[in-house]
């Protein structure tokens, strides 16, 4: 690691934390420090979304996709902007009518309060498996870098360094300096992915293209593998990443809060859109990336290499085939894009913990100085219980991308389905929204711990939705038919 590298990092940290502290006097209440006061620009949201969705894990795994198979990862991106178009038009309006804070609010004015406290809780443990995973993908190219240096650091204590110091700006200046150090963050490792591609592209070996072609590298869709098992076959990519994309972005606070922090409906479903756009292009910058490394490095394995897994391949290049300064360029922005998520995730796990749990136990609304007290300690608090998940996925043989997915994927089905019974199933109660979402969670979570290769993970939303929904359904005949109950729109206009 040279001197210029080092720079650029404490270079980054220092203006991140300068981020935080400057928004720091600017929060009153908690729809100040959860949702920026409701004024928020699209285009900056938008940014936000598609930085912490990806975050380390675009930077570390999606090259490494690529190099072990092909660039058939990329139709999730079309499955993606399916998926936005949907949660555009049809949640986000009433997200906005009704002046939630969080999604969840959504299911306590249809089923309860209940039903709101469930999806709270599947939502905090969920995010913390899953962020737990990006966080350990920020965490490998750290170690690789400490070890060239002939330092021997485990995972804990890069994870808990790279923690605490994300506490310190989450909790200080709340979404707004999430927000903007995600916009920050993601021109980092932007930049960075662009200028690897001009170092390693005058390094290919003659008849690289060919090669890569006749090996299977360059293939962009799969129409011949099976749906079931495969997941980037076409049907499996399309149909899985648009379900994927309505409960991550449609059901999922960590994304929700963005979107209900834009000036108004028409700017959220922009940033919503845009972000799908922009979530193509970055994958496809990646996979590139992942495909001119296998050229670069001849298509060894990651053993041959001297690797432990696939997702240490782009960090070694990126420490030893960058010149000096684009390497601290490109690791500042993996450490920045581990360090937005995690901030994001604090964010919303603070804001469910808040509004979902504590104000629907209580059943009051607190006070702007007792929110804003209550608010930054469940920050401080969750930003300690996420070192102890992060160090659960210290070891794994496949890419992280995949298995955050993976992880994701256990409550994303039936938080989905949740919300279908509450927009399309006028019988439905809160009884049988509970018993079929825990129901669907359990038989996901079984596949995901006993037959992780039986169904390939952009199923398990799609398998989750289907079995929340038909038993709900089912178990709701038992009720007699009534009336559709006022929706967060038509309460919001009634109050008008």
């Amino acid at each position: 690691m040279r001197t210029l590298d080092l720079i650029v990092i404490v270079a980054y940290l220092v203006v991140s934390l300068g981020i935080g502290l400057w928004m720091s006097g600017r929060q009153r209440s908690n729809e100040d420090y959860f949702l920026g006061g409701r004024e928020m620009p699209w285009w900056a949201i938008s940014l936000s979304v598609v930085a912490t969705e990806t975050s380390a894990l675009t930077v570390i795994s999606v090259p490494t996709v690529a190099y072990l198979g092909s660039l058939t990862y990329l139709q999730l991106a079309l499955g993606y902007l399916l998926g936005r178009i949907v949660v555009a038009f049809v949640l986000l309006p009433r997200y906005a009518a009704g002046r939630l804070t969080t999604a969840y609010g959504f299911l306590g004015q249809r089923f309860g309060r209940g039903m709101q406290g469930t999806a709270s809780v599947a939502f905090l443990l969920t995010r913390l498996l899953a962020d737990g995973v990006r966080m350990f993908a920020a965490a490998i190219p750290v170690k690789v870098i400490l070890a060239g240096l002939g330092i021997d650091v485990s995972f804990f204590w890069i994870i808990v360094v790279l923690s605490l110091v994300t506490v310190a700006y989450t909790y200080v200046g709340g979404i707004k300096a999430v927000v903007w150090t995600d916009v920050m963050q993601m021109g980092l490792y932007l930049a960075g992915g662009i200028v690897a591609l001009a170092v390693i592209g005058p390094q290919l070996p003659p008849g690289f293209w060919a090669d890569a072609a006749a090996a299977g590298k360059t293939q962009l869709l799969d129409f011949t593998s099976s749906p079931v098992s495969a997941p980037y076959a076409f049907v499996t990519a399309v149909v899985g990443g648009a379900l994927l994309s309505m409960a991550s972005h449609g059901v999922d606070q960590i994304i929700v809060q963005r979107l209900l922090s834009c000036r108004s409906v028409r700017d959220g479903q922009k940033a919503l859109i845009f972000s799908a756009v922009v979530v193509g292009v970055q994958f496809a910058l990646f996979l590139v990336v992942g495909l001119f490394l296998w050229g670069y490095y001849r298509g060894r394995s990651p053993q041959e290499m001297g690797l432990q897994t696939g997702d240490e391949i782009f960090p070694r290049f990126i420490v030893e085939g960058l010149p000096a300064g684009v390497s601290g360029l490109l690791l500042a922005g993996i450490l920045a894009a581990a360090m937005s998520t995690l901030s994001s995730s604090l964010s919303a796990l603070s804001s469910s913990t808040v509004v979902d749990l504590v104000q629907t136990v209580s059943g009051r609304e607190l006070t702007g100085a007792q929110g804003m007290r209550l608010s930054r300690f469940t920050t401080l608090v969750w930003g300690l219980v996420f070192i102890v998940f992060a160090n659960l996925f210290t070891s794994t043989d496949n890419p992280v991308v995949e298995l955050g997915l993976s992880v994701a994927g256990i409550t994303y089905g039936g938080l989905l389905g949740a919300f279908a019974l509450g927009l399309f199933v006028r019988r439905a109660r809160q009884t049988d929204a509970i018993i079929g979402f825990a129901v669907a969670v359990a038989v996901m979570a079984a596949l995901f711990l006993l037959a992780p290769k039986l169904v390939g993970f952009t199923w398990y939303t799609a398998i989750g939705l289907v079995i929340t929904v038909v038993l709900g359904l089912l178990l709701s005949l038992r009720h007699p038919a009534a009336p559709a109950p006022e929706s967060a729109t038509d309460a919001a206009r009634s109050h008008a």
